[in-house]
């Protein structure tokens, strides 16, 4: 079962090939008790639309739940995220915190945009559903750790939310975090798609 197998070099691809056949990537997802409500596909216009995708719902094989919750995603993203939750963010947590994660929090997944929200510029990954932006967990204690307020420095926290980047680009094709640029000052944008893989 993929979800619960620890990342090595061969991640990145299986996500590819899993999440790539819509079959499999649900196989794969009702194996490791993450729900996933698959939708309609449905084109909106220009280059935005939902094709393979569907509701995250929880994922019952861990504490952690998505806020806000039911983000609609491809069934490849909502593999890729259901990956980088139980093999990177909560042992991540454990390990350096001594606590479990319960929210995932995040900025959304589906928005029909361009890359930046910038006119002219080339669509963005959030039209087809294709990407989250993640801005930090809460810890069981209710303690937060968020992008914006603790990506910098040397403390636990900048060295957690680093360390679950770098483990994010053995799994998803395109990580973006603020070490890329200020649009990405206060999230890590997390894309599942194919394509020559880019990490900053």
């Amino acid at each position: 079962m993929l979800i619960d197998r620890p990342l090595d070099g061969g991640t990145q691809g299986a996500v590819l090939a899993e999440g790539g056949h819509l079959g499999r990537c649900l196989a794969q997802l009702s194996a490791a008790n993450v729900r996933f409500s698959p939708r309609p596909d449905e084109a909106r216009g220009g280059a935005c639309g939902l094709y393979d995708a569907g509701t995250l719902g929880p994922d019952m094989g861990t504490v952690a739940r998505m806020t806000p919750g039911d983000p609609t995603v491809t069934c490849q993203t909502a593999l890729a995220i259901s990956i980088w939750r139980r093999q990177s963010v909560e042992p991540a947590a454990r390990e350096i915190f001594g606590q479990d994660v319960v929210s995932v929090d995040h900025f959304g997944t589906y928005a029909c945009r361009p890359v930046n929200n910038m006119a002219g510029n080339r669509p963005s990954a959030h039209g087809l559903a294709a990407a989250l932006d993640f801005s930090g967990v809460r810890l069981r204690d209710g303690r937060r750790i968020t992008v914006a307020g603790d990506w910098s420095g040397n403390g636990p926290e900048a060295r957690f939310l680093r360390r679950i980047r770098d483990d994010a680009c053995r799994i998803f094709g395109t990580v973006l975090s603020p070490d890329y640029n200020a649009f990405h000052d206060d999230h890590l944008h997390l894309e599942a798609t194919g394509g020559r893989a880019f990490c900053r």
